[in-house]
C-alpha cells in the first residue's frame, strides 16, 4: 500500500508573488529585526557608562569632566571604559547594518545607515582617543584633532540618523507616525545638548559634563525608540503600514 506523502506546511501566500511561502519564513524574516533591536537595547545602556564613575574611583568631576576623558590614553581606567565603548560601537555597527538590509528603500534606508554609520565613527573615536584629562591636568588640551574630527562625525551620523526619520515620517505616516512624532522632540533637545557641551572649545568651561551626559541619554532614548519601532514591526524591518 503507498504511503501517502504529507504535503508541505505552508502559511498565507506571499504579498507580491502569491505563491506559497513555507512555514517558518516569517520566524527567519523577523530574527534579523529583532536581533538588530536586542542590540540597540544593549548599546542604549553601555553608551552611558559614565554612571560607571559613580562606582569606579576615576577622581574625575561628573559636571566639569567629558566622559572621554576617563578613557584617555594616559588614563588607568581606558581599558574597562575603552573597551565598553568599544563593545558599544560593534553593537551599534551591527544593529543599523542589520536593519538596513531589510528596511524598505528611501529615507529609512538612509536613517538605518546613519546609525550604522555612528558605530563606525564611533570605532573611531576609540581608536583616536584623547591624549589626556584637561579637567584634571594643567596644559592639556581640550582636544586633540583626530579625536575631534571623530567626535564631530558621531554627531554628524547621530543627527543625520534622526533628521532622515523625521523625513521618512513626513513621507510614509503611515509607518513611520509613531517613530516621527518622538524624534520631532528628541533631535531638538540632544542637538541643544550637544551643543551645550561644546563649551570648552570656546574658551567657556564649567557644567559641561552636565550636558554631555544629558545628550548620552538623548541618544540612548533614540536606540530604544529604533528597538521599539523594529519590535512593532511583525513582518520586516520596514514594517506593514498602521492604519
Amino acid at each position: 500500500m503507498r504511503r501517502a506523502r504529507p504535503a508541505p506546511a505552508v502559511t498565507a501566500a506571499h504579498p507580491r508573488t502569491g505563491a506559497p511561502r513555507p512555514r517558518g519564513a516569517a520566524g527567519g524574516r523577523r530574527t534579523g529585526p529583532a536581533a538588530a533591536a536586542a542590540m540597540l537595547s544593549v548599546a542604549g545602556v553601555t553608551y552611558n557608562d559614565w554612571l560607571l564613575q559613580f562606582l569606579v574611583p576615576t577622581g574625575m568631576d561628573q559636571a566639569d569632566s567629558y566622559v572621554s576623558e576617563v578613557f584617555a590614553a594616559d588614563q588607568p581606567h581606558r581599558p574597562l571604559f575603552g573597551g565598553i565603548e568599544l563593545a558599544t560601537a560593534l553593537l551599534v555597527t551591527c544593529a543599523g547594518t542589520l536593519a538596513a538590509r531589510g528596511a524598505p528603500r528611501g529615507w529609512a534606508t538612509v536613517g538605518w545607515t546613519a546609525v550604522a554609520a555612528f558605530g563606525l565613527f564611533s570605532v573611531a573615536d576609540v581608536t583616536f582617543p584623547m591624549e589626556c584629562s584637561p579637567s584634571r591636568e594643567a596644559g592639556c588640551p581640550a582636544d586633540n584633532v583626530q579625536h575631534t574630527l571623530t567626535s564631530a562625525l558621531v554627531h554628524l551620523a547621530l543627527f543625520t540618523s534622526m533628521a532622515a526619520f523625521l523625513r521618512a515620517a513626513r513621507s510614509d505616516p503611515g509607518r513611520w507616525r509613531r517613530l516621527g512624532r518622538r524624534t520631532r522632540w528628541l533631535l531638538p533637545a540632544s542637538m541643544a545638548a550637544a551643543v551645550l557641551s561644546a563649551g570648552p572649545y570656546v574658551g567657556l568651561t564649567g557644567g559641561q559634563g552636565i550636558a554631555q551626559r544629558v545628550h548620552l541619554v538623548s541618544v540612548a532614548v533614540w536606540f530604544w525608540l529604533l528597538a521599539a519601532e523594529l519590535l512593532a514591526q511583525p513582518t520586516a524591518t520596514g514594517g506593514p503600514s498602521r492604519p
